[in-house]
C-alpha cells in the first residue's frame, strides 16, 4: 500500500510539472488569433510581406485536429492552422501551420514534417510551417527534417524565431508598438523571475504602466493585460496590489480601462482555464500510462478520456497501477463519474 501511495503521489506531481509547462498554452492562442498579422510581422516578417492582408484569414483548429489526431509526436505546447490568401502568384489560397513550442523536444521537427504532408495531403494546397521556440535553450532550434534514401531525398526547411534571441533586447521589445513585442517581453521577465515573487511583481508593474502609456484603445488594452496577467502569475497579495495599482493609474491618467466587472471576468477566465488545463494534463498523462502498460488505445478508450471528468481521471490514474486489463482500469465504479 505504501508503494501504491508512491506511485500515485509521483504521478500527480508529474500531471502539476506538466500542467506548469503548459501554462503558458491558453494567453498564446488567443494572442495568436486576436492579433494574427502581427503576430506574423514581428516574428516572420518575410511571410507577412507574402500575404494579402486585405483579404480574410480563417482559423482551423479543428481541421487540424482531425488532419493530425493520430500523429502524437511529442506534448504541443500551441499549434494553430490558418488559411491565408497570397499577396500574388498562380495559387490564391494556401496554409500556414504554427507551431509555438515550450520546450526543447526531440520529436519537434519530424512533428512539423508530418503535420506539413498530412495538411498537404488534406487540402492539396502549399503549406507554410512556422514555428516559434518558446524554450530556455538557447543553441537548440531545429529547422528541418527529412530522409535520403535510395536517391529520393525529402526534406522540409521551416523558418523558426527563438524567443531567447530576444533576451538582450527587451528596451526594444517594450518600446514596440507591436503586441507581441509586448508579450514577448512578457514571457522573458516571466521566466527571469521564477521564484521570484517581487521582481515578478514589479516587472509586471512595469510592463501594465507601459501598456497605459501606449493610449490603445480599449479592448487591446484589456487583451494584452489578460495575457500579462496569464504569464505573469503572483501569489494572491501581491496579485491585490497590481489591480490596486492599475486602479490608481486609471485615476491618474483619467482613464478606465478596467471595470471591476472586467476585471471579475478576468480573474474568473484564468481560473476557469487553469482547470481546464489541469484536466487535459492529467487526460494527456494517463493516457500515456495507459498506452505504457497495454499498447495502443482502442477508440472506445480514447473517447472515455476525451470526455472524463477530473475525478473519473483520478481514479482511472490509480486503477492502472493495479489493474490486470485495461477494461479493469475502466470498471464500473470510475464510469459513475464520467461528464
Amino acid at each position: 500500500m505504501y508503494f501504491l501511495n508512491n506511485c500515485i503521489t509521483d504521478w500527480k506531481h508529474s500531471t502539476y510539472m506538466e500542467l506548469m509547462n503548459d501554462h503558458y498554452d491558453s494567453p498564446w492562442k488567443e494572442a495568436i488569433e486576436h492579433y494574427f498579422p502581427e503576430f506574423m510581422a514581428f516574428y516572420f516578417p518575410d511571410a507577412y510581406a507574402g500575404i494579402d492582408w486585405t483579404k480574410e484569414h480563417v482559423f482551423l483548429d479543428q481541421e487540424l485536429r482531425a488532419v493530425v489526431q493520430d500523429a502524437e509526436l511529442g506534448t504541443r505546447f500551441v499549434d494553430k492552422l490558418v488559411r491565408v490568401t497570397e499577396l500574388s502568384g498562380a495559387e490564391s489560397w494556401i496554409y500556414i501551420h504554427i507551431e509555438v513550442q515550450g520546450k526543447r523536444q526531440a520529436e519537434f521537427a519530424k512533428r512539423m514534417f508530418v503535420y506539413n504532408y498530412r495538411i498537404f495531403d488534406r487540402y492539396e494546397k502549399p503549406v507554410a510551417s512556422l514555428a516559434v521556440l518558446a524554450d530556455e535553450h538557447k543553441h537548440w532550434k531545429p529547422t528541418s527534417y527529412g530522409y535520403n534514401v535510395l536517391g529520393c531525398r525529402h526534406t522540409l526547411e521551416f523558418p523558426a524565431a527563438k524567443l531567447t534571441d530576444y533576451d538582450e533586447k527587451l528596451d526594444e521589445l517594450l518600446a514596440s508598438d507591436n503586441a507581441f513585442g509586448l508579450i514577448t517581453a512578457a514571457h522573458i521577465l516571466t521566466r527571469q523571475t521564477r521564484k521570484e515573487h517581487q521582481e515578478r511583481y514589479e516587472a509586471k508593474l512595469r510592463l501594465i504602466k507601459i501598456l497605459y502609456k501606449r493610449h490603445w484603445d480599449k479592448q487591446r488594452v484589456i487583451n494584452l493585460l489578460t495575457v500579462v496577467d496569464w504569464l505573469m502569475t503572483l501569489p494572491a497579495w501581491l496579485d491585490t496590489k497590481v489591480w490596486q495599482e492599475i486602479e490608481t493609474i486609471e485615476e491618474i491618467e483619467k482613464m478606465q480601462y478596467i471595470t471591476s466587472i472586467e476585471r471579475i471576468g478576468i480573474a474568473k477566465g484564468q481560473v476557469e482555464g487553469i482547470a481546464k488545463g489541469r484536466v487535459e494534463g492529467e487526460t494527456k498523462l494517463l493516457k500515456r500510462q495507459l498506452e505504457r502498460r497495454f499498447g495502443a488505445l482502442p477508440a472506445w478508450a480514447t473517447e472515455k478520456l476525451s470526455n472524463a471528468s477530473e475525478s473519473a481521471l483520478e481514479a482511472w490514474g490509480e486503477a492502472v497501477l493495479t489493474a490486470p486489463t485495461l477494461d479493469a482500469v475502466f470498471s464500473d465504479r470510475s464510469d459513475s463519474m464520467e461528464k
